[in-house]
């Protein structure tokens, strides 16, 4: 059996990597006015933050149509009896019921959805992982079993730097936003049960990333050899200078550096860090 692994866009894997390991993808939408961008495939991180500094209005967020994946599917049909389809948390977007969908639709191909629960470069480790697997030999039942095996120590936290997008993105109400800007506010949020939700309200950024750091250090502590990433909205250098902290301090991790693109960047903003890892071995 013949097995591909498809993700979508916000997984932010670069193209080289994705044309390397052979991961195909479907791009979530991003519009700005009456224009609507393919993620990752009409515009990129950098064009992103450089329009919404531009323009008034915030964007908004779309997910793959229908249309989109049946047709994917059934290019992967093609050449391939099964699918692993590794897409963004059902808690934040339809992505995941969609290709469920699709794939009661469209004849000659096993799809397998995978539901990651996370998104960004946490979401692009399941894919890889997959990759790896499928790429060489592995049936799907076993790729999914190592997929379920890597949630059980997947970890991410990020902070949001700017309120004003976790408001207008309909996460925090008018009045929550106008307090929490007033007093530096840097919500710590992360998944739970596919949802984003509060970790922790922590008063300035840098006291906010020094917690984020903390939880890291809880878990790579206990041992293992662990694999991490940092996601910056539009703050390479600091994502970079994090990174290299990290690497002096533990011999057992191996870092990363993502970004938050357009989509994910939509609801969080620009400035947002964010910190994951799985336990490896």
């Amino acid at each position: 059996m013949k097995t591909a692994v498809l993700t979508d866009s916000t997984a932010y894997i670069p193209r080289k990597i994705r044309k390397e390991k052979q991961i195909h993808m479907v791009p979530l939408n991003v519009i700005f006015g009456h224009e609507s961008y393919q993620e990752e495939v009409d515009i990129l991180a950098d064009d992103f933050y450089d329009m919404v500094k531009e323009g008034g209005d915030l964007p908004k967020t779309s997910q793959p149509s229908i249309g989109l994946m049946t047709e994917k599917l059934e290019e992967l049909a093609a050449d391939y009896d099964a699918v692993i389809a590794v897409h963004l948390s059902s808690g934040i977007s339809g992505t995941y019921q969609g290709i469920l969908a699709a794939g009661d639709m469209v004849d000659g191909i096993d799809v397998h959805a995978f539901d990651s629960e996370t998104s960004c470069m946490m979401q692009g480790f399941y894919a890889l992982e997959a990759a790896d697997l499928a790429n060489n030999g592995a049936t799907p039942e076993q790729v999914l079993a190592r997929l379920d095996e890597m949630k059980e120590s997947m970890s991410a936290y990020f902070m949001a730097d700017d309120l004003s997008h976790l408001q207008r993105g309909g996460r925090l109400n008018g009045a929550q936003a106008f307090v929490g800007s007033l007093l530096q506010v840097k919500p710590v949020l992360h998944f739970v049960d596919t949802k984003i939700v509060p970790f922790e309200k922590i008063r300035t950024r840098k006291k906010a990333l020094k917690r984020i750091l903390s939880l890291f250090e809880e878990d790579v502590k206990q041992g293992g050899q662990y694999k991490a990433c940092m996601i910056h909205a539009n703050r390479e250098e600091e994502a970079k200078q994090m990174k290299a902290e990290i690497e002096q301090q533990f011999d057992n991790v191996e870092v990363e550096v993502s970004y938050f693109g357009p989509v994910i960047g939509t609801h969080l903003g620009e400035g947002a860090m964010g910190l994951g890892w799985y336990k490896k071995s």
